[in-house]
């Protein structure tokens, strides 16, 4: 038996057959981490667009501070919603030894880019606009499937978000990591995110943003 699922989507790891990769690179690949994302974008551009005849999804056409995908009703200029994509293949293995505090276990946790999440925060006060983040979450067996490929896609609203993170008034989801030499591309931008906030899949919901 692969997996001992403790309760939703919380797993049993010391007794996992296939253990998941927590290591963080000590070598970015970022050129290969940007063509895997832009895929995984327009994959759900095309996935939104096809299951909702209203409204259409686009890319952001130039680099800004806003979410990866903005959407709007068809045939009209007026933005609707913001999406941002986050695709995560890693897993905290050692949430319950670093962040005790968070009841968090390895199966059920996602990471989020702690500066990103404030500056979605600031993006949704100044529009109005709903924000959906959506995880794409890979290379996990106990949700993913066995299956190499297999993917999953998580979502939730940010004031959903911001209502978990305002609650969390002792930083008990919050981890800082130390600053490595992958961190830095090969231009010596620091691109590797050092400080990440933590969900658990409980609190999102499975699949991607609906919009009526």
């Amino acid at each position: 038996m692969p997996f001992v699922e403790i309760s939703k989507n919380v797993f049993d790891c010391a007794v996992c057959e296939h253990k998941c990769d927590s290591t963080s690179k000590t070598v970015f690949d970022f050129d290969n981490d940007i063509e895997f994302s832009n895929y995984i974008q327009n994959l759900v551009i095309g996935l939104i667009n096809r299951i909702n005849n209203s409204i259409e999804a686009f890319q952001f056409e130039e680099e800004t501070s806003y979410p990866d995908i903005i959407v709007r009703r068809k045939n009209s200029s007026e933005e609707i919603a913001f999406i941002e994509i986050k695709v995560q293949a890693r897993t905290f293995m050692k949430i319950r030894e670093l962040l005790p505090e968070s009841n968090l276990y390895p199966s059920e946790t996602l990471a989020l880019n702690l500066s990103d999440l404030e500056r979605y925060f600031a993006i949704k006060d100044k529009t109005h606009n709903p924000v959906f983040i959506v995880w794409c979450l890979v290379n996990r067996a106990c949700i993913t499937g066995l299956n190499f490929e297999s993917l999953k896609f998580f979502h939730q609203e940010l004031d959903v978000l911001r209502r978990i993170r305002s609650s969390d008034t002792r930083d008990a989801r919050k981890f800082r990591r130390k600053s490595g030499r992958g961190d830095v591309n090969e231009s010596g931008e620091h691109k590797g995110v050092v400080v990440n906030y933590h969900f658990s899949i409980n609190e999102l919901n499975s699949g991607l943003p609906f919009f009526e």
